[in-house]
């Protein structure tokens, strides 16, 4: 052993650790003993969008497709992928595929409706309103959430500010619809992390929360945060966790850019068993290979972290 002094903050490390060691070792022996998984898996629809665009997959057809293709029986939508949006009977229709299919609706990730935290109030009060339809449909549908995207313009403040203000306005829409807001860590400020736990502290609406992302760290074309710092400042807001995945090792099966078992231990280490859901945004392999990689590895990572440790 070495002899030399152990620092304050290097104290602080190894409590921490233990602490997020202790919890797996909770949450394993909780698992085991009530047969419940650590995290169920669900199907993010942004893994087919080049099916969906291309016409070879309809809309209607992905909880079907989910379940019968890749064994998921949980779905989440994305809104510019409904054939026809804001329609009520085009909802309810979704909503009876997935009843007849066995499969449930977690969350609708809505984009191209405005910034949330844009600088004019009035583009603000707008972008609240443009998310309305999309909280009709996640209610119709049995969601738990929409997710959003906080852009804006101005200082790091400033858009801490303005994002702030403009979540919170749409959480007040969304309480009669008992439903959250989550936020992705999506480009811009939102992928850093200390930024968007941050702006959730300034919110303090009861229906915030967010939806941590492995793979959105990108700030800039020249800032990239660093991922698992990012996922564990977000990690005490989650409502949801998005497993992004891009490219395989083809002998492990590993992700070839993330550790997935690092991530796995920073969501669990928070209190996480809610769904997984499979985002597969590669080229290389096909979107269902994607899917099934993805799927995989989630599945591997689960079994190894549910084993009670000695």
């Amino acid at each position: 052993m070495s002899s030399q002094p152990v620092s304050r903050r290097e104290v602080v490390k190894l409590g921490v650790a233990a602490a997020a060691a202790g919890s797996l070792t909770r949450f394993s022996r909780a698992a085991s003993a009530t047969d419940e998984p650590l995290f169920q898996i669900s199907l993010a629809e942004w893994s087919l969008h080049r099916a969906i665009h291309e016409g070879r997959l309809e809309h209607l057809d992905f909880p079907k497709t989910a379940k019968n293709d890749y064994g998921i029986d949980a779905v989440e939508y994305v809104n510019t992928l409904f054939k026809k949006r804001g329609d009520a009977e085009y909802t309810k229709e979704l909503k009876k595929r997935c009843e007849g299919e066995g499969v449930k609706s977690v969350l609708i990730m809505c984009d191209d409706e405005g910034d949330l935290g844009d600088a004019d109030p009035k583009k603000r009060k707008q972008t609240v309103e443009n998310h309305k339809k999309w909280l009709e449909a996640a209610a119709t549908l049995g969601c738990h959430s929409i997710r959003v995207n906080a852009r804006g313009m101005g200082t790091y403040e400033e858009q801490q500010a303005q994002a702030a203000d403009g979540l919170h306005a749409l959480c007040v829409v969304a309480e009669p619809f008992n439903l959250n807001v989550i936020v992705e860590n999506h480009g811009g400020l939102s992928s850093n992390g200390k930024w968007l736990s941050e702006v959730m502290k300034k919110v303090g609406h009861p229906r915030v929360g967010t939806l941590p992302d492995f793979g959105n760290f990108r700030i800039s074309a020249d800032e990239q945060y660093d991922r698992y710092k990012g996922v564990e400042e977000m990690m005490p807001f989650a409502k949801g966790v998005s497993a992004k995945s891009h490219d395989f090792d083809d002998a492990t099966g590993e992700e070839k850019d993330m550790d997935y078992t690092r991530l796995m231990r920073i969501v669990l280490a928070a209190g996480y068993h809610g769904r997984l859901g499979v985002e597969y945004e590669g080229s290389r392999l096909s979107e269902p290979d994607g899917i099934r990689a993805t799927k995989r590895l989630l599945e591997k990572v689960r079994d190894e972290l549910s084993k009670p440790r000695k």
